[in-house]
């Protein structure tokens, strides 16, 4: 059996979900996109390839294995995207809580089966079918847990928009000691700068009581105001909108001390510095085109 254990971003880590690049089917169709990251690159002509991206995981994974980290990866499916490991699936406490999420894409819950079959029945939890969900809007942190979501009366226009209401409802009820912190961010289905796809692609607490933020992907700036008074502005490290379509918040935690962060990161990986951190550089700018970076396509099982 595995023993789910986690309830903060950066508690040292000792088993993780790391997805797979492998078989990553064709360039997919621009109307089959979700999201407007792909679709840019998609029409560019620089989405991607195969090769590059399963590279760029292996060098994560070769960071985990530095660092005594238990990984595992999906099954492959044939020609199928499975990189993105933390929408199918996510940790809070010892509860493992599968998500709802775009129904092309159940068979990457299926390819992960073999995880989370090992976990005690009653700590796996599906929600109800009207409860959409994903790990990259979800962020637990001690008491808290902080999820991102949209609010919007035309929810239902946003291929954008991955978790509703009704699902912060649920993970209230779930976690009824937990204090649930829910912000609603900005959506596009078009302008990958005016798209928070989830709460992970604007705002990460790290390790020594700081964190990476954007204010523009929070629709009510009380919401982004409060984040900022309950770390504190001198210890948030604010990152442009430019910074923000490329990922610059999406790195991993592997303890308190050490981050792994995009090689090209330069003015974030000398801040973490500047302030202690120890930072493993990898490329990931390849996956990056995809709209997600390192915390999505990670999954934490166990932290210390």
């Amino acid at each position: 059996m595995v023993k789910l254990y986690v309830i903060d971003e950066i508690s040292s880590l000792k088993a993780v979900i790391l997805g797979t690049a492998k078989s990553n089917g064709p360039i997919p169709k621009l109307e089959d996109s979700y999201d407007p990251k792909s679709a840019e690159h998609i029409i560019a002509g620089t989405y991607p390839t195969e090769e590059d991206m399963v590279a760029e995981m292996e060098g994560v994974a070769k960071i985990f294995e530095k660092y005594g980290v238990r990984v595992f990866r999906p099954h492959t499916i044939d020609n199928y995207n499975q990189i993105f490991a933390r929408d199918i699936s996510f940790v809070i406490e010892d509860k493992i809580i599968i998500a709802n999420i775009l129904p092309d894409r159940e068979n990457e819950v299926e390819a992960t089966e073999h995880v989370w079959s090992h976990v005690e029945k009653s700590f796996r939890i599906i929600l109800p079918d009207t409860c959409h969900i994903e790990g990259g809007d979800v962020v637990p942190w001690g008491e808290y847990v902080f999820i991102g979501t949209y609010r919007g009366g035309d929810y239902s226009d946003y291929i954008t928009a991955r978790t509703n209401m009704e699902a912060v409802d649920a993970i209230e009820q779930l976690f009824p000691h937990k204090k649930i912190k829910s912000f609603n961010l900005r959506k596009s289905n078009t302008i990958a700068k005016e798209n928070a796809l989830h709460l992970d692609c604007c705002f990460q607490p790290l390790g020594k009581g700081k964190a990476i933020i954007h204010k523009e992907s929070f629709l009510e700036e009380e919401e982004y105001e409060w984040l900022l008074n309950f770390f504190g502005k001198e210890n948030c490290f604010q990152v442009t909108t430019d910074e923000m379509s490329r990922m610059f918040s999406n790195v991993f935690s592997i303890s308190p001390e050490v981050v792994i962060s995009e090689k090209n990161f330069t003015r974030l990986n000398e801040w973490l510095r500047s302030e202690g951190f120890t930072v493993e550089e990898v490329a990931y700018s390849e996956i990056a085109k995809q709209g997600g970076l390192l915390r999505c396509s990670t999954m934490p099982l166990v932290r210390e």
